[in-house]
């Protein structure tokens, strides 16, 4: 099986919230499944550019990025090849737009409490990226 390396980028959206720090997240209502918006790079993007893209597609938030989050990596099978994917991660804030702006790569987009959040995410690796990002900045160096 031949085994390539693919990259991705994107962010963790945090707010404050009235009742506390609130991520926003993507999901898809045919499995069930919600994570942090990411994406792969365009030609000739750089990882921040296409962080900054990819959120903005999926979430249909304009952000900024805050600092970087490091990376996630995990593995996949996928026509016959292994994927090796390492996706860098950002702290974002959201300068505007509105979640009914999305595309509809995700069905769904919603800002959560952290403590939802928790428990939606679909897998562990994103839930360590949400801890990287809720943080002090020193700590998540």
């Amino acid at each position: 099986m031949r085994v390539r390396t693919a990259a991705a980028a994107g962010g963790g959206v945090l707010r404050f919230a009235e009742h506390g720090r609130e991520v926003i997240l993507v999901g898809r209502t045919s499995d069930g499944s919600w994570v942090l918006p990411k994406g792969t790079p365009g030609e000739g993007e750089t990882t921040q550019e296409t962080a900054l893209r990819e959120v903005r597609e999926e979430t249909g938030l304009d952000v900024r990025i805050l600092r970087p989050l490091g990376d996630m990596e995990y593995w996949f099978a996928a026509g016959g090849e292994r994927v090796h994917k390492l996706v860098s991660f950002f702290l974002m804030e959201a300068v505007g737009g509105d979640p009914s702006l999305h595309d509809h790569e995700y069905d769904l987009v919603r800002w959560v409490s952290v403590s939802d959040a928790r428990r939606m995410l679909t897998f562990d690796t994103y839930r360590d990226v949400l801890d990287r990002a809720l943080a002090p900045e020193e700590a998540a160096s």
